[in-house]
């Protein structure tokens, strides 16, 4: 299938797939778009939210749209590696026998990926970069399309494990979620407290996906376009800058974050229904995209800037 014939079916699967996602999760439009960028972009995501805003749900229904397999991960302080990756074990004919870990999935649910020591987060980390899994010298590839999805709760941060700035610029996304309006949250009262839950139809196949994403990454894109994403990217690193940027920064984005602004731009724009992005598109994917890759110093925290602050403050200054 052509490429303009797999983006112009993409538009209309994506009107589908957010019905579908609608008649089980109520509000949380741009999360749930977010998710959507994100997963056609081919990258993980983080979800930052207090407890009782649907991240699971939203994610369990996501997989039954795009016809994905799903599991889900409860990281907690005694969760192992091979917890996650798999292990080998003897069977009954002395043979060593493999037995997959929860990460073989299409869509796997980190929850409260900050629960769990550093050594676990690695693991699942690792297999996000290389989409594979190491045991005992084999290599086991993981399902094609593989996300990861990861939870945090910003409010108890006691006996957790923060992911350090380094593995944090794996997840392409990072989008936060907010509490329902009143009348969101009646209607969410009124439709989990009537009787059984609407089921989601599946919309998309893993080929479908894929062929999706191929079509995204081919997409043409302006050079105007690419050099405003790297000017963007280059104006949240301290050294040779002035205002906000050298008063309330330590370390800026790295390249990746130029590559992933590209990406999401391409995507926002298929979704769109266009054939190649604009600065507009760039802007659009701009404050998920960079949110996680600024790292403020003493004098932001100490004055409550925050990074969205300060996105917010270079989408306007970057011409």
């Amino acid at each position: 299938m052509p490429d303009k014939e797999t983006l112009d079916l993409l538009v209309e699967k994506n009107k589908t797939l957010r019905n579908e996602i609608s008649k089980v999760i109520v509000g949380q439009t741009e999360a749930v778009d977010s998710l959507l960028l994100a997963l056609f972009t081919g990258g993980h995501c983080l979800l930052l939210g207090v407890p009782g805003l649907a991240k699971t749900l939203m994610v369990s229904t996501l997989a039954q749209t795009l016809g994905l397999t799903f599991n889900r991960i409860q990281f907690t302080p005694d969760l192992m590696p091979s917890d996650i990756t798999g292990s080998e074990i003897l069977d009954q004919q002395r043979q060593m026998q493999f037995l997959r870990g929860p990460v073989f999935a299409g869509i796997v649910l980190a929850d409260e990926i900050n629960r769990t020591p550093p050594k676990t987060q690695a693991a699942l980390l690792e297999a996000m970069q290389e989409h594979r899994v190491t045991i005992g010298g084999k290599t086991y590839p993981l399902p094609d399309p593989f996300f990861v999805l990861a939870t945090q709760n910003p409010i108890e941060q006691e006996g957790t494990y923060p992911l350090p700035e380094a593995q944090l610029d794996r997840f392409v996304f990072n989008i936060r979620l907010d509490y329902p309006s009143f009348s969101e949250e009646v209607d969410i009262v009124r439709r989990t407290t009537a009787g059984a839950m609407p089921v989601p139809q599946a919309v998309l196949s893993a080929d479908e996906i894929l062929r999706c994403q191929a079509a995204i990454r081919r997409m043409p894109v302006a050079d105007n376009v690419l050099e405003y994403a790297v000017r963007l990217v280059s104006s949240t690193r301290p050294a040779g800058q002035s205002g906000q940027v050298a008063r309330y920064i330590s370390y800026g984005a790295g390249p990746r974050a130029s590559q992933y602004l590209i990406m999401g731009a391409k995507t926002h724009a298929a979704l769109a229904g266009k054939y190649s992005p604009d600065i507009e598109d760039v802007k659009a994917v701009a404050l998920n995209v960079l949110r996680h890759r600024i790292v403020r110093n003493y004098y932001a925290e100490a004055e409550g800037i925050s990074t969205d602050n300060i996105v917010a403050t270079l989408l306007s200054e970057t011409e």
